[in-house]
């Protein structure tokens, strides 16, 4: 790992210099705002629930406070090494990650929470993989589609051999089982593919086989497929397998235009399950109305708009990896906002995905904040931010 210690050393600045460094302020403030708004909502979603389990209603607000201190942390870690650095560690950090979704896997090692072994736990904390395990994806495919581009664009094996890679990463995930995290990470890798170049019939192709891969697993689980049956006609079975969709559906009806007032939600008293991590948008439309949810979907429009921005910039000025973390980082947080929404308004099946930079957790918290540094450096690193940084410092 010399050559990590080297390239740091050139890179070296003083803490001053590296406050000079231009911020991509848009890209701080739509995150910042997400972030603030999943503070106030979970602090309002939690208390009653965690007064009931833990006898502390500050419980929850508090830990995700920590966490969210602990991503801004890692964040500006992140944000101090080099793209160079990230370029070459993607296939260690891709390893690393697939071995930590066989080692949960192991009798006795994995933490399970409702039937799902997700978690490992490292003292008070438990870590959930997955989330790791989309931000190494989207690195090491960055830098693949680096090295390998011109293959990727002409020929099957340079398509299909990262597609592997993914398939093992889907298959770890399926077996805890997560069938959401699993349809993330294929979604950001068929998203980078294609916008790395690959022929159109063979990514056509590998998409009708991944959507009938899916759909096979989805009704070959009588779990799954309970869960797709009820999302289909949750009324029929409200107090059973449509119980958590019905309750999420009330709360949009209660919410209305403006809401029934921040803290006054009556489904996260013990009706809707889940209220602080997977439903949390439905308890805010709730509370916020219809205005709360719409300008919580135009953060999430502004910011994965933002991140492409810097994509397109990042490509135009031949940074081919930092434009293709953005990209993929673009893809994780609209897939997964989309997901977990449409979950939550019945658009979908439910899914077991928190809502990025605002549903309690910290595994996710800290890969997401993570992800948004290497954005941001993208952005620093950008030529023409270069130089006016060193305009203003001469």
């Amino acid at each position: 790992m010399s050559w990590i210690a080297t390239m740091l050393r050139e890179n070296e600045q003083t803490p001053m210099q590296r406050m000079r460094q231009p911020l991509d302020w848009q890209l701080l403030l739509w995150t910042v705002s997400l972030l603030g708004i999943g503070l106030v909502m979970i602090a309002s979603a939690s208390l009653a629930i965690a007064d009931r389990q833990i006898g502390e209603p500050g419980y929850y607000l508090l830990r995700q406070s920590l966490y969210v201190g602990l991503g801004l942390a890692v964040a500006m870690v992140v944000w101090q090494i080099p793209l160079a650095i990230w370029q070459r560690l993607g296939p260690l950090m891709l390893i690393g990650a697939l071995l930590l979704l066989a080692v949960i896997l192991l009798p006795g090692v994995g933490h399970t929470v409702n039937g799902s072994t997700r978690w490992l736990v490292l003292g008070p904390f438990n870590l959930q993989v997955s989330e790791l395990a989309k931000l190494a994806m989207i690195v090491y495919l960055a830098g693949y589609l680096v090295r390998r581009g011109d293959a990727v664009r002409t020929t099957v094996m340079g398509f299909i051999s990262p597609m592997i890679l993914v398939a093992l990463a889907a298959v770890l995930l399926l077996a805890e089982p997560d069938f959401g995290a699993a349809v993330v990470i294929t979604a950001i890798a068929l998203g980078m593919m294609f916008l790395g170049g690959v022929q159109l019939w063979l990514f056509g192709l590998l998409m009708l086989l991944t959507g009938g891969m899916m759909a096979l697993l989805a009704i070959s689980s009588p779990y799954r497929l309970e869960r797709l049956t009820a999302f289909l006609n949750p009324w029929a079975d409200p107090f059973n397998s449509g119980f958590q969709l019905t309750q999420a559906l009330i709360a949009f009806g209660r919410g209305e235009w403006f809401g029934v007032g921040l803290g006054s939600s009556v489904q996260k008293l013990f009706y809707l399950p889940e209220a602080h991590t997977d439903f949390l948008y439905a308890v805010l439309v709730e509370e916020t109305g219809m205005l709360g949810g719409v300008v919580v979907v135009a953060l999430f429009v502004m910011l994965v708009g933002r991140i492409l921005q810097i994509g397109r910039r990042a490509a135009e000025a031949g940074m081919a990896f930092g434009s293709h973390l953005c990209y993929g980082t673009a893809i994780w947080l609209a897939s997964q906002a989309f997901i977990n929404m449409g979950v939550n308004m019945g658009l979908l099946p439910t899914k077991g995905l928190t809502l990025p930079l605002m549903s309690y957790g910290g595994s996710s918290i800290i890969a997401t904040c993570a992800a948004l540094a290497l954005v941001m450096r993208v952005a620093m690193e950008l030529p023409e931010r270069g130089a006016r940084a060193r305009r203003g410092q001469s």
